[in-house]
């Protein structure tokens, strides 16, 4: 990571340039979200296109005004959960709308509404709407409206709206009425390392399951640990992640920790992380809501066998079965294919050898940054890009 000042990179005239509002930052990665800008920003750069990212202020203890050639802008925001992005997101495009960026990219569907600040102001802008939020189980009552109506807007007041599926491009045509144009989350393409690293968790290769994600119902790991519970394993099962609060959800989960179910928490050391991804011998996906999923491309990228929850989401990015295997939302039907698995030790390093292979064209992340290019530059030519 390189730091930098301003007055360096001004010395090169920028094509264009292009804002992001709606993650917690660059270069930190907490989730999909911070990825993805870190991903794309990194590869604008080297364009020569001038990339701004608004950042959380609370969540640097060092504000450096450029890192690796992305201008970085510090935003103070509120210290309550449910409102810290949507305060952030709300002055951070006030902030974009009064400065020289030629288009501003928002994430995140819930910040449809300040779409309004940057069409009084004129500025191009396109949101990249990611999941469907009031359908989350975590969210209730006001949260799920909210979201809904947060959406709706969005379809108002941007120039684009991307979608990182077609699935999910259907959904806006059918419940808005909005098309939109499809650009993936992105992956890169690993190998094993360092097997020796899943070691200092007790583990060995091949046996354990592994689960990935925030300990919350919409990701369906109570359904995944009981499924597990039932099929009588003599794997462990590995759940990485966790919730930043107190949560009876996840202590309920917890509460079945023991010497075959492992609660690792958050693992930030993306060496580990990648290992226990290689060396499983399958990861169980129970996400329900997204799109592109970030943490199953990199099932997919690192070579790891895939079990799924059946839905149109995971079926397009597993293309019907040729990446992975489906089950319902069950704990029965969880079991069966844990059993099933255990039952086809060669069916399973089948789909360790095939998955990368699902890390097609569109999933790369030179692909999926050569296609925002392409948008920013119809937004700049046109003003609207839909396609």
């Amino acid at each position: 990571m390189k730091s930098s000042d301003n007055h360096t990179t001004a010395q090169i005239k920028k094509d264009f340039t292009i804002a992001i509002i709606g993650s917690r930052g660059y270069p930190i990665v907490y989730s999909g979200y911070e990825t993805f800008v870190k991903e794309v920003s990194e590869r604008l750069v080297q364009q020569n296109i001038g990339v701004r990212v608004y950042c959380q202020k609370h969540l640097f203890s060092e504000t450096p005004k450029n890192v690796n050639g992305v201008d970085l802008i510090y935003v103070p925001t509120v210290q309550i959960k449910s409102l810290n992005q949507l305060v952030h997101s709300f002055f951070s495009m006030l902030h974009a709308c009064f400065s020289k960026a030629d288009v501003i990219l928002v994430v995140n569907a819930a910040n449809g509404p300040f779409g309004l600040i940057s069409l009084l102001a004129q500025k191009k802008t396109l949101i990249n709407v990611d999941g469907l939020e009031w359908l989350r189980p975590k969210w209730k009552g006001l949260g799920q409206v909210y979201f809904k109506f947060a959406a709706k807007l969005a379809t108002l007041f941007y120039n684009t709206i991307i979608t990182d599926a077609e699935a999910m491009r259907q959904v806006y045509l059918n419940t808005f009425n909005t098309d939109s144009t499809v650009i993936a989350y992105g992956a890169n393409i690993r190998y094993a390392k360092n097997p020796e690293l899943i070691s200092q968790f007790g583990l060995q290769p091949n046996e354990y399951y592994l689960i990935v994600g925030r300990l919350i119902p919409d990701n369906n790991s109570d359904i995944l640990l009981e499924g597990y519970l039932k099929a009588n394993s003599n794997k462990k099962l590995v759940i990485v992640g966790d919730v930043p609060y107190q949560d009876t959800y996840a202590q309920r989960m917890k509460a079945h920790a023991s010497d075959q179910v492992l609660f690792l928490g958050y693992v930030t050391d993306s060496e580990v992380l990648a290992e226990l991804y290689h060396q499983s011998y399958a990861y169980l996906h129970g996400h329900e809501y997204g799109g592109t999923n970030p943490t199953m491309l990199k099932a997919m990228a690192y070579g790891t066998a895939i079990l799924a929850l059946d839905t149109v989401f995971n079926r397009e990015m597993l293309e019907n079965g040729e990446f992975g295997w489906f089950f319902q939302k069950t704990p029965d039907s969880v079991a069966l294919y844990l059993q099933q698995a255990e039952n086809n030790p060669q069916s399973v390093e089948t789909l360790k050898a095939k998955a990368r292979n699902g890390i097609t064209q569109k999933y790369n992340w030179d692909e999926v940054t050569k296609a925002y290019v392409t948008v920013f530059k119809a937004l700049i030519r046109n003003g609207k890009s839909h396609t």
